[in-house]
């Protein structure tokens, strides 16, 4: 078997902000192997999950500093997962095997022995090359949330009364359809390229006043600015959901993609699951919900929220009163989107089923 060249994640200093990602000891998962070899499909967060009790702490167990958590090293499939428990906390380390029927292990420190006294090689820092197509495995499942990344989701009203808007369409078409034309006013001097294609689908309750946080918009699809002026003229190049006169358009923003990196906020949050994706009430694992606290409450991308399902009330007989059971933990979610009063985030565990108005706290 060849040698393999012998590739480390290497942790800066210890941990500066244990203040702020938690300062509890990390607990290992039962059973945590002593390695894994990451594969394609898997996600930091399954990864730290065969590790860590609260997969959620990754940063830590990786000795990331606050720097590091905003870029975190990469990882790619054929990777081998080091847990080293030598010191007073576990750490998660990356080698390969090295020597000859790679019976070898190195993490890259450049001394001491290996598993069975065997001895590692040591090695000088080496050029790393990975063919282009090789892709690093992200922190949560891309293809859950990438269709949120760009797309208009939060409106205000201003907003709704400024945007460009259809007036006309296509022989005077009820709804548009692929490659069909829309005419729009409203639209900037200086427009062009493709534009998104929304509607105001509802407003954001509070919880408690139910009063409106702010208006989700519902994603229609896209089109192309073909011919400028008053009114300008569109095509359609997608559609989601059926698009007429008096929907809106803004500018379509390239995907941002952003490799999150799991971490509480920095401040203390007390809010509720105001909306779940698509309108459904109950959800679970992978769906994307809507949260009543963004910017202004301190949420930053990648921020991990504890879910609790809000207790029933029930009735005591004997008291004749009303009683609310407590809350209940049900799972985590990770914040991968933030307005000024809302976000969105995608469940990342759910043991039993969440629902609008269940509670979301610092885990």
């Amino acid at each position: 078997m060849r040698n393999l060249i012998t590739r480390v994640l290497s942790a800066a200093a210890a941990l500066t902000v244990a203040g702020v990602i938690g300062a509890q000891p990390l607990e290992l998962a039962p059973n945590a192997p002593d390695r894994y070899v990451v594969v394609k499909g898997d996600t930091l967060w399954d990864i730290s999950g065969r590790f860590l009790s609260k997969p959620w702490r990754w940063p830590e167990i990786w000795e990331l500093n606050r720097a590091e958590i905003r870029n975190p090293h990469l990882i790619y499939p054929g990777d081998i997962v080091l847990l080293d428990r030598s010191g007073a906390q576990p750490r998660l380390r990356l080698g390969r095997l090295v020597g000859s029927g790679g019976s070898h292990l190195s993490d890259g420190s450049g001394a001491g022995a290996g598993a069975g006294g065997r001895q590692v090689e040591r090695l000088q820092p080496r050029v790393r090359v990975s063919e282009l197509d090789r892709a690093p495995v992200p922190t949560i499942p891309s293809t859950e949330i990438e269709a949120f990344l760009n797309r208009p989701l939060i409106v205000d009203e201003g907003q709704l009364a400024t945007d460009p808007r259809i007036v006309a369409t296509q022989d005077g078409r009820v709804y548009l359809g692929r490659g069909d034309v829309a005419y729009a006013r409203n639209m900037p001097v200086d427009s062009a390229g493709e534009w998104h294609i929304y509607r105001q689908a509802k407003p954001l309750l509070d919880p408690d006043t139910r009063r409106p946080i702010a208006h989700e918009a519902l994603f229609l699809g896209t089109a192309r600015l073909e011919r400028g002026g008053d009114p300008a003229t569109l095509r359609v190049l997608a559609m989601n959901e059926e698009i007429g006169v008096g929907d809106r358009l803004m500018p379509a923003e390239a995907p941002t993609i952003t490799n999150f990196v799991p971490r509480p906020p920095e401040t203390d949050v007390a809010a509720r699951i105001v909306a779940v994706y698509r309108g459904v009430t109950q959800v679970g694992r992978n769906s994307v919900v809507a949260v009543n606290a963004g910017a202004e409450q301190g949420l930053e991308q990648g921020n991990v929220l504890a879910i609790q399902q809000r207790g029933r009330v029930v009735v005591d007989r004997e008291a004749k009163e009303k009683v609310r059971l407590p809350d209940e933990a049900v799972g985590y979610l990770l914040v991968f989107r933030v307005f000024d009063k809302i976000s969105y985030g995608l469940v990342m565990e759910a043991s039993q089923s969440i629902s609008v108005g269940d509670a979301v706290t610092n885990p």
